[in-house]
């Protein structure tokens, strides 16, 4: 999904509405953060006066209105998740909030191609930690070590590595990885449509 600027869309039209502060650094920091986290960063640092919870609604509602009138699918992306649903058992390891994960899958015909979902506001830690990532493969039944990990961002990659996961990049065009995150990358592509089965073979 290339949903990274509608999420800071909604995000920075709460910020303006409820009479914050959005600052320029704001998408960076908040990218990868779980919906307690960057519900915080926002009543905290943007200075938005409310309390996390309705911050976080009032988000989630602007996100559900985006994906309603059109849903940002990256070019390939339905056929390579069916593509590869069909070697092997996928998860999908996000920082979406649990609904706006259920809402997309389903929105997108692929609710049933993933035989687990996680999002970060269900563990701990949101990426760049690993938690994420680790309570996916935990769900899928299958060590860490033996799973690969697509990522677009830097804390996504960061994540992924972290949890002992070879990691594909498909940096994302609008917020590009960082240097030393893509160095983490075993392989890194640039089209969805150039992860294949013998990619994923090959890196796992």
């Amino acid at each position: 999904m290339d949903s990274e600027q509608l999420w800071n869309q909604s995000k920075q039209e709460v910020v303006r509405e409820s009479g914050g502060r959005w600052r320029d650094d704001a998408p960076t920091a908040m990218m990868g953060m779980s919906s307690p986290e960057w519900s915080a960063y926002m009543r905290d640092e943007l200075g938005v006066d409310m309390d996390a919870g309705d911050i976080n609604r009032a988000v989630v509602d602007r996100m559900e209105q985006h994906y309603s009138e059109h849903l940002p699918l990256l070019p390939g992306a339905v056929e390579v998740v069916r593509s590869l649903h069909r070697r092997w058992p996928l998860a999908l390891a996000s920082s979406a909030n649990r609904e706006i994960i259920d809402f997309a899958l389903d929105a997108a015909g692929l609710a049933g191609e993933f035989r687990a979902t996680v999002s970060s506001e269900e563990v701990e830690r949101g990426k760049p930690a690993p938690d994420v990532y680790l309570e996916a493969a935990r769900r899928l039944g299958i060590e860490p070590e033996r799973c690969v990990a697509i990522e677009d961002s830097s804390n996504g990659l960061r994540s992924a590595a972290a949890a002992g996961m070879a990691v594909i990049a498909v940096p994302n065009e609008h917020y590009p990885p960082d240097g030393d995150a893509l160095a983490l990358a075993a392989a890194c592509v640039h089209t969805l449509p150039e992860i294949t089965p013998q990619l994923v073979e090959r890196l796992r």
